[in-house]
């Protein structure tokens, strides 16, 4: 004969608490935007362990989710990140202009870091696009992906900046003539006669520190926050 297996109650009870907790954050509602929801994140995440990360990543991923803008995707790595962290919930573009096009009418546009486009050179001529969101976001990893949506995040007080030139210069020149300016830079891609790089901190796109920079067409594309 098969045995039920008799429930713990304190599980149960810690499951029903856990239901309880989500309820009240959807109720709750999201901050006024993505570098409050950074700052907010960050001091949650402050000394808990690797597991206990990931899994309030995963909640608060499909939380943001639920509450957030619609979610598009394009490219095979933004799919992965995607589900990983908001779950089966964003739409797949077949091209980088139709990803784009989403975020312009509102949405929120994951899109892959590759060769094969060089979409992000796009945002120079489309300032009303910023990049909002690196994945992964660990300070010790390059991401894979850029979230676009419309409008820039201010300072979180650990970001990277994302910024574009069309310099014929090596990368490592590039870097060298960064930094002479107080810039630390990190090259990321480069596409279509363009480059991308990460840059440390937060920098605007007035910063005077680029005035000198390298490339007859550069510029910031966004800022996002590193955990």
């Amino acid at each position: 004969m098969l045995v039920e297996p008799p429930e713990d109650p304190a599980r149960l009870a810690q499951d029903e608490a856990v239901i309880r907790a989500v309820r009240g954050r959807l109720a709750g509602g999201r901050r006024p935007g993505p570098d409050a929801e950074a700052i907010a994140l960050r001091a949650l995440l402050k000394g808990l362990s690797a597991a206990e990360t990931a899994a309030v990543r995963a909640v608060l991923g499909r939380i943001d989710a639920a509450q957030g803008a619609p979610l598009i995707v394009w490219g095979p790595a933004s799919q992965v990140i995607a589900a990983d962290r908001y779950g089966l919930v964003a739409r797949v573009a077949a091209r980088p202009e139709a990803a784009l096009k989403a975020a312009h009418e509102g949405g929120r546009a994951l899109m892959d870091l590759t060769t094969a486009s060089a979409w992000w050179g796009r945002l120079l001529a489309e300032p009303e696009l910023r990049v909002v969101a690196a994945l992964p976001d660990h300070r010790a990893r390059h991401p894979r992906a850029l979230m676009v949506q419309q409008g820039p995040t201010g300072p979180t007080g650990e970001d990277r900046t994302f910024w574009v030139t069309d310099s014929p210069l090596a990368p490592g020149r590039i870097v060298s003539a960064l930094g002479e300016s107080g810039l630390a830079a990190s090259p990321l891609i480069e596409s279509g006669g363009l480059k991308l790089f990460a840059l440390a901190g937060y920098v605007q796109a007035q910063d005077g520190r680029l005035s000198e920079a390298p490339g007859s067409l550069q510029g910031v594309i966004g800022a996002a926050p590193v955990f």
